[in-house]
This record gives structure tokens, sequence and C-alpha cells, in this order.
């Protein structure tokens, strides 16, 4: 059996590209953070994870810019060889002291991040304790490490209280793993009950705030701090809030040191570039002395959210969370939707298995503190003309004041 026969088998792709549907791999011509223009059109960007706009931010540009000149364009080799520059270890101490950990290491991606750690700390005989919809890339650290891993219902700490009722019975070395703020439906963990179940049974906790770090919390640490707790590891990238491409894994020293001599993904990696260290901690720098950014996107988020109900759709989500997913239920219907809202001009993310369950297709919009108030407008004024173009709402819904009003 060739094993290049799979490849010939796979025609959905194609098909839906037959069908001008396929929603994947657009390549942008331009952007200027809240608008792209995508084959000579301009379209409103609410796909992007740019929660805070600081891609084109002059200080994080000006950062990058100076870095390639001190530095050049990469480190040219790994952190455990040539690739470390004093820029890494600042940043890492500048994480770590804005987590609230005792030290931080940088991967070159957030993928990697979660790869490195999870497969790193775990091993053979200990038990992994992993959400259901957890990111793909908990999923593959977990299947890295060796370790037993078992899934839990998301979001159900009774499920989870069963296995590490379990796990303690068994004597078992314990972590619990979980994202803070969910990247497809925009939902919290329950992370205060999480965090005493944890306690209760001897069990480490690590939480991936990819999409809540620099947005929620009193200072931007991300979901734990919405919640008031203190994870033993927390994960975080940069290419979302952070405006840049790497990721990073905090905690107690001696675990980080563990991990700087066993992660084989940053081990054998090629470090961050100079550009990407040094946007991020000019990112870094921003989150902290400007708090009203992370309240604006929300802010922005929450009328998208009402707006959107208002005229007919149903969405999902925490309400303080800058990810509003437009549910759809059905892929036809879904991809049809999306491609009416990419000619309306909105830039949207069409998702569907195995990112969702079957069933679960959804639209994905998530906002940036740059977007102003006309084209939060606007996007709703499009979502309604796609809405009824598609058949999902009402040929005349209710305007977003009426919405307001009511």
């Amino acid at each position: 059996m060739d094993i290049f026969k799979k490849c010939e088998g796979f025609v959905r792709a194609r098909e839906l590209q037959a069908l001008g549907v396929y929603p994947y791999f657009i390549p942008l011509h331009d952007s200027e953070g809240t608008e792209v223009e995508i084959g000579g059109q301009r379209l409103i960007m609410i796909g992007s994870n740019n929660y805070l706009g600081l891609t084109h931010h002059p200080a994080v540009l000006q950062a990058a810019q100076d870095a390639i000149a001190r530095y050049g364009t990469s480190c040219s080799g790994s952190r455990f060889l040539n690739g470390t520059l004093e820029l890494h270890e600042e940043l890492e101490r500048r994480l770590a002291a804005f987590m609230g950990q005792e030290a931080a290491l940088c991967y070159s991606t957030g993928f990697q991040a979660n790869l490195g750690a999870i497969s790193a700390i775990c091993s053979k005989g200990d038990l992994i304790l992993c959400d259901r919809e957890n990111h793909a890339s908990i999923i593959d650290g977990c299947r890295l490490s060796f370790a037993d891993t078992r899934k839990f219902r998301h979001n159900d700490t009774a499920d989870l209280e069963h296995h590490l009722q379990l796990g303690q019975q068994q004597g078992r070395g314990m972590l619990v793993v979980v994202d803070g703020l969910y990247s497809m439906m925009g939902d919290l963990a329950p992370l205060a009950r999480i965090r005493e179940l944890a306690d209760q049974y001897g069990a480490r906790m690590m939480v991936d705030e990819a999409h809540a770090i620099g947005v929620l919390g009193a200072r931007g640490r991300g979901a734990a701090e919405y919640c008031g707790i203190h994870p033993d590891l927390v994960m975080g990238t940069f290419s979302k809030s952070f405006a840049s491409l790497g990721g990073f894994i905090a905690g107690p020293a001696q675990v980080i040191h563990f991990m700087r001599h066993h992660a084989r993904a940053l081990m054998f990696s090629a470090s961050i570039t100079p550009s990407s260290a040094a946007a991020a901690l000019a990112a870094l720098d921003i989150i902290e002395s400007e708090p009203q950014m992370r309240h604006r996107v929300l802010e922005v988020a929450e009328r998208v959210r009402l707006g959107l109900r208002g005229i007919g759709f149903q969405t999902a989500g925490a309400p303080h969370s800058p990810i509003v997913p437009v549910l759809v239920g059905d892929q036809d219907r879904m991809l049809r939707l999306w491609r009416t809202l990419f000619e309306c001009g909105l830039f949207t993310n069409a998702v569907t298995q195995p990112a969702v369950p079957v069933g679960g297709d959804l639209i994905r919009t998530s906002y940036i503190a740059a977007h102003t108030d006309a084209q939060i407008s606007e996007v709703l004024e499009r979502f309604a003309e796609a809405g009824r173009r598609v058949g999902l709402i009402a040929d005349v819904p209710p305007s977003e004041s009426q919405l307001a009003n009511g």
C-alpha cells in the first residue's frame, strides 16, 4: 500500500475551491490591522487574534526595526547552543515578573511551548488530565510525553474529579491542563474550581493563556488572574496580544531550569528572531502601561455580541472575551455564510471539524482594540445583509438601536 494513496482520496478542499467557498490560505495583499486588502477589495478584519491592535503600533514597529539593525534577521541556531541573546533573557525576566512566576522560558512558537513543556515535565507513569476541547498543541504535547492521558468532558469539573480520584488512588503524578479562554467558542474554563480540585488531589495545574493574556485580568495576566487563581504553570503566546511570534512557559524556577535541558521543542529549534523578541518586549510595555486597550477590545466585542443576537444570530462565548463565535451548525450553510460575509466586506474565520465537533460549525469573529465605532456599525450592518441573503435571519431584523433600547 502506497502511503501517498490517502492524498489522492482527499478531495473535499478541491471541491470547495471549485464551488468558490474555500475559506483557507487566503493571501492578504495589504494590512492595516483593522482592515485588509484582498484581490483589490478592502475588508474589515474581524478574524485576527491581534486583540490589542499592536502589530502596527509605532513603538512595536520601532523596537523590531532596532533589533534587526543590531542583531540581524535571525539567530541562526537554537537557544541551547548559539541562539540565545541578552534580548531573550530580558524578555524571560520581564515575562516571569509580569505573570507573577519565578521564571519563564521562550519558545519559537506557542505550539512548541505547549509541545515542549508538557512532553518534558510529564513522563511514563504520570497522568495528564486534559479538557476535550484543549488546543491541538496541548493534545500533541500529551501524546509526545508517554504519560497516560485522560480527556475529561469540556469544562465538566465533576468528570475531572472522577479522574483525579482514580489517579490519586493509583499514586500517580498528575497534571491538569486546560485553556483559560477557549479559542473557538470563546468560553472560559472554570479555573477556580479546577484549582481547588488540583490542590485537593495533589495534582499540578497548567493553564494555556494564549487568547486571554493581555486581555483579561486586572493587569492583563489572563484568565487565571481574572478568576483569582494562581496556576503552577502558565503558557502564553506572542502571536496574539503581543503582536509578534513565539511562546513561553512560566512557573517555578527549578521546573523551568529542567525544561531548558529536557524540552526537545526548545533544544532542537532555532530561537525566536531578534525582531520577534523585541516586538514582544515593546508590546509588554504597552500592556503594562495602557490598560484602557484591553478594556476597549472587550467593550467592542460585547457590542458585537449583543448586536448580532439582536439581529437574529446565535452567538456563544463568555461576556468578557474578545472572541464572538456565530453558531451555524451545518457545514454547507456555514461556508455559504462565510463567502457572503466576504463578499459583503468582512474577513471572518470559517470553523469546522476537527476544530469543533461535527455539527458545531461556526463563523469565528474576534475583535481589536483599534476597531472604530463606525467600523463596528458596518460589521453589524454587513452581518445582517449576509444573514438575510443566506436565509439565516429574518428579512427585517431589529436594529442595533432597538436592541439597546429593549
